[in-house]
């Protein structure tokens, strides 16, 4: 029988980066993440791989960019306002063309705010922190395995497209504990990622020189860089959106969420199929690239939709963008750690059915 560990969704997620061969992790303490943080200095050393706690979230990432220019498989963590101190270097890492892992355990804001969950940081992972045009991949869990899985998919990802790859995370998930079933990292998915040929580990033999940079002073370069970088992106778009459908077959009243939140709705249309109720539940797993196209499409034959959040009000928007005013978009969302309760959700949902939206 396969092992099963009792594990914190933080402790998962560092368990998955041991596995994808993390070869170096920086960062610096906050709460609610700080179990990854422990539980990656315990382990990477273990493992005699690199673990350094930072003087501030600003060393640390400037640290993965430096690990990761010499080709190693890096990653930092943190909470919103740490993250928030992190956003020049994720730029510096999309405009050098760096993969990077980087994980963020959501807490309430803005400011300091709390230490409660909160899913306030999506525009903010989404579309893009820091300054110029770049993106970053963004997975969203919804459980401590997926906390394990998606941290080594996110490896993979910023290895196979030389780009950062966030883990958007929240401080319930992070606290919690479920069983895991660890895996092992795929021989055959790591045969298929390209040689890091670009890596700085010396002019040895007299192999030409290698620049990582994103800065491009010339006439015209920048913008010949950034058309790279955008083509680069619509192929993302094209071949990793992801997401995952709950009940959506003959559905009337769609709800839209993620993380913490399409957990709770997965239990609200649970209830309602009970009662004959036609709800379902699209659940974006790829933040970025956003299932857009896939929610166009429900849209065709649906009779609305209802977006919930820890928020207020952020994915709704993308949805809204989706649908572009063929059906109706509601929302209901909780902000500064508040959690949609089921029972609350349900009521909503119901009611908008009842109106027949």
């Amino acid at each position: 029988m396969q092992k099963r560990l009792l594990i914190t969704g933080n402790e998962a997620v560092g368990a998955g980066a041991i596995e994808a061969g993390c070869d170096c992790y920086f960062g610096y303490p906050i709460t609610p993440q700080n179990e990854l943080t422990a539980y990656m200095a315990l382990h990477m050393l273990a493992e005699k791989r690199v673990f350094v706690q930072a003087e501030s979230e600003v060393s640390a990432i400037n640290m993965v960019y430096g690990a990761s220019s010499a080709g190693c498989r890096v990653m930092t963590s943190s909470s919103s306002p740490g993250v928030s101190l992190k956003q020049e270097g994720i730029s510096y890492l999309a405009g050098s063309e760096l993969p990077a892992v980087i994980i963020n355990v959501q807490r309430g804001g803005p400011g300091l705010g709390n230490i409660e969950p909160s899913q306030a940081d999506y525009f903010q992972a989404v579309k893009g922190g820091g300054h110029g045009d770049y993106c970053v991949i963004v997975l969203a869990p919804s459980s401590v395995q997926e906390m394990y899985d998606f941290t080594m998919k996110a490896f993979d990802l910023a290895d196979l497209y030389r780009m950062p790859v966030m883990v958007l995370s929240d401080g319930r998930l992070g606290q919690m504990m479920e069983p895991l079933k660890p895996k092992k990292r795929s021989k055959a998915a790591a045969a298929k990622l390209p040689p890091k040929d670009w890596s700085l580990t010396g002019a040895k033999d007299g192999r030409p020189k290698r620049v990582v940079k994103s800065f491009f002073p010339a006439d015209d370069t920048l913008e010949k860089h950034n058309q790279k970088l955008a083509a680069k992106y619509k192929m993302i778009q094209r071949k990793q959106t992801r997401a995952e459908d709950y009940f959506t077959e003959d559905a009337e009243l769609v709800l839209v969420a993620y993380g913490t939140v399409a957990r709770l709705c997965r239990e609200v249309v649970r209830r309602a199929r009970k009662k004959k109720l036609p709800m379902g539940l699209l659940r974006p797993i790829t933040l970025w690239p956003f299932p857009g196209t896939r929610i166009k499409r429900l849209a065709g034959r649906v009779k609305g939709f209802l977006v919930v959040e820890m928020s207020a009000g952020q994915m709704v928007e993308d949805v809204r963008l989706a649908v572009n005013g063929t059906v109706p978009v509601a929302f209901y969302g909780r902000m500064g750690g508040g959690v949609p309760e089921i029972d609350e959700i349900y009521r909503r949902a119901r009611k908008l059915l009842k109106e027949k939206l």
